[in-house]
């Protein structure tokens, strides 16, 4: 998949992807750096932890398929690759997110807490693939990473969404969001209140609060990634 244009949007039926061994030259040969750049994003945040994670180093697309090859890696390696610039060989964050939209149509997106990594970015509910996504197989459970991300940020409970079957992936530089429908039988209000107010109970919320996204020029005053824009305007040109 190199080469491929930032932005580029395309439907999938659905996720293949499994964890493999991979020499990971970046993570090799900046020891140091990656420490010192830890030390410094970390600071006064003692909720960002150096976890395991699983990045994406193989792509394919296919017949509606989309089959990919992860590796097991530092949060902290991942992280001071991301800032500077994403050096050296084609490396992806590929990550799940749920396209959580309301009964009126309304999309709902969680903003960051500032103790958090990406403090004040407003995003639907995701996360980098980790070890609770791993099966037994080596094969990464994405589409239960889609929930559980959704359930833990927002308290919302399986029993009160609708999982599509479908994906839809974004790819960037750096990047593959795999986006997958999740609706609500609420209203953009409703479920802003529900949601919220079971953020507030929360030991340790990742959300500071929850924003409502009706179209596109909503979202210009938010702190949201470019790939947001980009997949919301996707649907928004086909609704």
């Amino acid at each position: 998949m190199n080469g491929v244009i930032d932005g580029t949007i395309v439907p999938l039926a659905r996720v293949e992807a499994v964890v493999e061994p991979h020499d990971w030259a970046f993570a090799q040969e900046n020891h140091d750096a990656i420490a010192t750049h830890w030390a410094k994003i970390s600071a006064g945040k003692p909720a960002m932890f150096n976890g395991r994670i699983m990045l994406q180093h193989r792509g394919a697309i296919a017949d509606g398929v989309f089959s990919a090859r992860y590796f097991e890696t530092d949060y902290a390696a991942f992280m001071t690759w991301r800032d500077l610039g994403h050096p050296g060989p084609v490396v992806r964050n590929g990550y799940a997110m749920a396209a959580l939209r309301a009964a009126d149509g309304a999309f709902l997106c969680g903003k960051m807490g500032d103790h958090t990594a990406n403090a004040g970015k407003v995003y639907f509910a995701a996360g980098t693939p980790d070890r609770e996504d791993l099966r037994d197989d080596g094969t990464l459970d994405l589409a239960g990473s889609v929930t559980r991300e959704l359930c833990e940020e927002t308290g919302l409970t399986l029993g009160e969404i609708d999982v599509d079957e479908s994906w839809t992936a974004v790819i960037m530089t750096g990047r593959v969001a795999f986006m997958r429908p999740v609706a609500l039988s609420w209203s953009a209000e409703e479920a802003c209140e529900i949601m919220l107010s079971r953020i507030r109970e929360q030991a340790e919320p990742e959300l500071s609060d929850v924003v409502i996204v009706r179209n596109l020029a909503e979202s210009e005053h938010l702190d949201m990634p470019p790939f947001m824009r980009r997949y919301l305007a996707h649907i928004y040109a086909q609704d």
